[in-house]
């Protein structure tokens, strides 16, 4: 994929959502059609082969691409959730983030020890809600899990969050 068109199709949004922080909005890539198609196209070609199952997606903007993703893949799609969103019996866990402390839920029954994983989400900074995703998924047993971001903020570190052995892949880092 072109990054460049990427880069092209993202807004930033200076002193979001408090002074100081430089916002990077990702629902301008979703409002174009070649960007999005373009973003499902690479994602596919990065997940094709890997055997995924389950595709989870974090609230809100990870469900966008996940489940276009995860249908485009003919696996499932799983929504990770903050606290009461979700209807069935859940696993939680709290994690601290850039602006304090939250939690993410996702069904007991999501996910087993035969699916094969993919994480994904909008934008890695610090890491905390996809590394708090992450333990999640490895309580339920899951097989293999692979974890993917639209964008990487490098200079944040966000991948000292996660084991050296994890598999990050993302579409564009800034």
């Amino acid at each position: 994929m072109n990054k460049e068109i990427l880069k092209q199709n993202l807004r930033e949004i200076p002193d979001f959502p408090i002074p100081g922080i430089l916002f990077y909005d990702v629902t301008t890539l979703f409002k174009s059609a070649e960007c999005l198609q373009g973003m499902i196209d690479e994602l596919y070609k990065m997940y094709k082969d890997k055997g995924v199952t389950k595709v989870v997606g974090i609230e809100s903007r990870g469900f966008i691409l996940g489940a276009a993703l995860a249908a485009r893949l003919g696996a499932g799609f799983v929504m990770a959730r903050k606290p009461g969103k979700l209807p069935a019996e859940v696993m939680e866990e709290t994690y601290a983030k850039e602006y304090g402390t939250d939690t993410i839920q996702i069904h007991k029954d999501a996910i087993n020890e035969h699916d094969v994983v993919l994480l994904h989400d909008d934008l890695l900074a610090t890491g905390g809600t996809m590394a708090a995703t992450d333990r999640l998924v490895k309580k339920c047993g899951a097989k293999k899990i692979f974890i993917n971001f639209v964008i990487e903020l490098e200079k944040l570190n966000g991948r000292k969050a996660f084991d050296e052995d994890v598999e990050i892949t993302t579409l564009l880092k800034l």
